[in-house]
């Protein structure tokens, strides 16, 4: 199938500023406010955009909110990586994504998982853009984990990708019962205990 953004016009660096300006605007509002909560009206003010350049981009909102979830599955891969690659990188990630929690109170969840409760069961290709979000997720994480493993710091029947899988469920849920709960000491302790558990000093 070929991707109609191929036959597009090439963005000028302007362009491409613009538009990942838009997207960027478009990702924080959504998160604070959810897609349904969220205009094409709301994005052009927050990017200081003219309805023109908006429609320009992004002709309607199901584009926009698909831009929306690469950006956020990208971000959230880069930022794992980053850390995962550091030096003691499980330690630096469980700091990473507790602090994360704490910084916002878990308000709007994770950035992709909560696009996946809004979207899931009423958009097929926004729930396929957010399951590729996911996998690529669990391999970053299961790509941080390999050293680990062959350091004979895993148990040895503990699998890196099942692990990963894992790690991702728990802070799911953890977020979940953190945003709910307006309190991130669930999210906390279930990353903890999973990592002391699974992972060898």
């Amino acid at each position: 199938m070929i991707d109609e953004a191929d036959d597009r016009p090439r963005l000028t660096p302007k362009g491409a500023r613009t538009r990942a300006r838009i997207v960027e605007e478009a990702a924080a509002l959504i998160h604070q406010r959810g897609v349904a909560g969220t205009t094409l009206e709301d994005v052009k003010v927050a990017a200081e955009v003219s309805g023109s350049q908006l429609y320009h981009y992004f002709p309607d909102k199901n584009e926009l909110v698909q831009a929306v979830i690469d950006y956020q599955a990208g971000a959230i891969v880069e930022r794992n990586k980053h850390a995962l690659e550091s030096a003691n990188g499980v330690e630096v990630w469980r700091k990473m994504v507790i602090a994360a929690a704490r910084r916002t109170q878990a308000k709007g969840g994770c950035q992709l998982g909560s696009l996946g409760g809004q979207l899931a069961e009423s958009d097929p290709e926004a729930r396929a853009l957010i399951a590729a979000g996911f996998d690529r997720w669990i391999a970053t994480i299961s790509d941080g984990l390999g050293s680990l493993h062959a350091e004979g710091r895993l148990p040895p029947n503990i699998d890196p990708d099942d692990l990963a899988t894992t790690l991702i469920a728990t802070l799911q849920g953890g977020l979940l019962l953190a945003q709910v709960q307006r309190d991130i000491r669930p999210f906390e302790t279930a990353v903890n205990t999973l990592l002391a558990l699974a992972v060898q000093p």
